[in-house]
């Protein structure tokens, strides 16, 4: 899976738990029934797809406080990443969420980067229009006959620059800054009717990089081009917590209900993605806000088994909506949700199994994030290209490739995979940077341009740290990072090619922009470094902005 890319912040949407809207987010839709009044607007004529006399149906989003001349603010809307009836039609949907109108996109150097390349003609944009990008515009059009928006592709690459239905991250970019990434997946959290079910993936709110920001779409194939979309509001019900089958333990499942009322689940189905299984629960009953924990055993009307692989589980109630799923990694312990302090989660393995009570903190593994330099100051700064830093806690060498599995660890978000003979010493630490550093401002370090050896010399890193190249990049918004390592793979019987690998998380986080208190390191040169490692780094408190300091712990 490509998950650069999940997940920024905000302190009101869930990493990893129910669906939540921000009512005070000036960039969010509203919901069909607070929606503005619609407005039109005159197209003019466009070097994509759209044609002299369409018109778009634009519908304004939401009233907001930031002036006509302010900068601009993208943001999307609504993707459909994978098309029903095996179609090979996907779009991205965008608009401006605040600040003035373009005159001309390409003055703005609109453009989509990441799962998707475009960049967008010299023709205006308005606030409170909705256009498409789509990677086969005639296959667009035969699913939308009556599309009569603006379309724009198709993107870099057409057809075969597909939206890896696994994840990534869609980054609407102005300027050439990162200006809001949106991010889609098929795997839990992730609302399953959209992966190619017929839905569409439909902004609620929050950050846009986080999957409890989006919804499926209340209407079949999505409606393109026209904003304010209605979604499949999600249950309140989720799956809290997860032991998997120990010799002498029996596993066991914990719901918790985060409504108000208590929610009757029997008849509720628990579905086992990786073995099939499709268990229906007996009978039981959630309080509000409180937990039922199922026996693997008796609750349901077949046994429960949930292997130390990890995978996917799914729990499903009688009406539209009624989903709730969970990621879990593989591990001999518990896994499950954490509430965070801004009123977020996340999920991961836990330290210890509380059935029927608040969950534990995140376990962190033998390997935690020590540093994060995610967005370099665009003017003279002493680091000025990203990077970041791991550390080994353990008081062994750890080898970052594992023999049994023949596959090496990885740093999630960076598409970093360790080789064969990776391995960081006990209490060692390893340098992360980009295969192609930036050249900013060479003449004043003397250099002709970035490399490893340069980095080791200008800031007199030493010997023993390890310097590791990667081929992604870090998002300047924020996004989860996290450090796995190999547990076991499972080969396709029908396809010996295809080949699923099970990992253990050791430690992640969610970094953002927003994080209160961190704002120097948002392209003010600073970094983000650890100050907190008993849990995973998903917390603000965790971190503290400072002079960056590569190298160093």
């Amino acid at each position: 899976m490509n998950m650069k890319k999940w997940l920024l912040t905000g302190s009101c949407i869930a990493v990893l738990g129910a669906f939540s809207a921000c009512s005070d987010d000036p960039t969010a839709p509203q919901p069909e029934s607070s929606a503005a009044e619609p407005t039109s607007t005159e197209n003019p004529t466009s070097s994509g797809d759209v044609g002299a006399n369409s018109s778009s149906a634009a519908t304004v989003k939401s009233s907001s406080s930031v002036a006509s001349g302010a900068k601009v603010q993208m943001a999307c809307s609504e993707i459909m990443y994978n098309a029903p009836d095996t179609s090979p039609l996907e779009w991205v949907e965008i608009y401006i969420a605040s600040g003035m109108d373009m005159d001309n996109m390409q003055n703005f150097l609109l453009h989509l980067s990441g799962a998707v390349d475009y960049t967008f003609p010299g023709e205006p944009l308005k606030k409170g229009e909705y256009v498409v990008v789509a990677n086969d515009t005639a296959e667009f059009r035969k699913m939308y006959p009556t599309f009569a928006g603006r379309l724009f592709g198709p993107w870099v690459g057409g057809t075969s620059a597909k939206l890896v239905n696994e994840g990534d991250v869609v980054n609407v970019k102005v300027d050439g800054e990162g200006d809001v990434s949106c991010a889609f997946s098929n795997e839990p959290p992730w609302p399953s009717l959209a992966d190619g079910k017929g839905r569409s993936l439909v902004y609620v709110g929050g950050n846009a990089a986080q999957p409890n920001s989006w919804a499926a779409s209340k209407v079949d194939k999505g409606t393109p081009g026209v904003g304010n979309d209605e979604w499949v509001v999600p249950t309140k019900v989720r799956i809290n917590e997860i032991k998997p089958f120990k010799i002498g333990e029996d596993s066991w499942v914990e719901i918790y209900n985060a409504g108000d009322e208590p929610v009757d689940i029997t008849g509720w189905r628990l579905d086992v993605k990786r073995r099939g299984d499709k268990l229906t629960i007996k009978e039981g009953t959630v309080p509000a806000k409180g937990y039922l924990v199922l026996d693997a055993n008796t609750a349901f009307d077949a046994e429960l088994i949930v292997a130390p692989d990890g995978g996917e589980f799914y729990l499903r109630g009688p009406q539209e909506g009624d989903e709730s799923s969970i990621w879990v990694p593989a591990t001999n312990s518990t896994s499950g949700i954490v509430d965070l302090s801004d009123g977020s989660t996340a999920q991961g393995p836990l330290a210890a199994a509380t059935p029927g009570e608040k969950n534990s903190a995140l376990q962190v593994g033998s390997l935690y994030i020590n540093e994060i330099h995610y967005h370099p100051a665009t003017v003279k700064t002493k680091v000025p290209f990203e990077f970041m830093e791991i550390v080994n806690a353990s008081d062994a060498a750890v080898s970052l490739y594992s023999s049994s599995v023949k596959k090496g660890w990885k740093v999630e978000g960076i598409n970093l995979e360790f080789a064969s003979n990776a391995t960081i010493p006990a209490k060692g630490l390893m340098l992360l940077i980009p295969e192609v550093l930036e050249d900013v401002d060479l003449e004043s370090f003397g250099i002709s341009a970035w490399n490893a050896d340069v980095v080791r010399s200008i800031y007199k890193i030493p010997e023993e740290v390890q310097i590791v190249t990667y081929s992604g990049k870090l998002s300047n918004r924020g996004e989860t990072i996290a450090v796995k390592e190999p547990y076991s793979k499972e080969t396709d019987a029908l396809d010996p090619s295809i080949v699923k690998y099970f990992y253990t998380w050791h430690d992640a986080t969610l970094y953002s922009d927003g994080w209160d208190g961190l704002a120097e390191a948002d392209g003010l040169g600073y970094s983000l470094q650890r100050v907190d490692v008993t849990t995973m780094g998903y917390e603000a408190k965790a971190w503290k902005a400072a002079e960056p300091t590569p190298g160093v712990k």
